[in-house]
């Protein structure tokens, strides 16, 4: 499991970082990854926009005090292939912003 979730981890990170205005730093442990968005969208409005036009959940970095206003939290305890389907739902979000 450990290998898989690296896989999971490299998958989603890479993913993110592909992403128009996202970057995304590799996370040392968790399951989560908190990438920054440089798309003018403060992150609780970019939360609830990808859950309602991508069906996508994620959590507002804001949730976790001052400094994550810029952060989004996305969990990467889920299969290669849903996150994959998420990541192609958010590319899509995006380029529409």
């Amino acid at each position: 499991m450990v290998e898989e979730f690296r896989l999971r981890r490299n998958l989603l990170v890479d993913g993110l970082n592909a992403l128009p205005g996202v970057s995304c730093r590799l996370p040392a442990g968790a399951f989560y990854a908190l990438p920054i968005s440089a798309l003018g969208v403060e992150a609780d409005d970019l939360a609830s926009l990808l859950l309602e036009d991508a069906g996508v959940a994620v959590v507002s970095g804001s949730a976790f005090g001052l400094h994550g206003t810029e952060h989004l939290r996305l969990s990467y305890a889920n299969s290669r292939g849903n996150l994959d389907r998420a990541l192609k739902r958010i590319r899509r979000v995006l380029e529409e912003l």
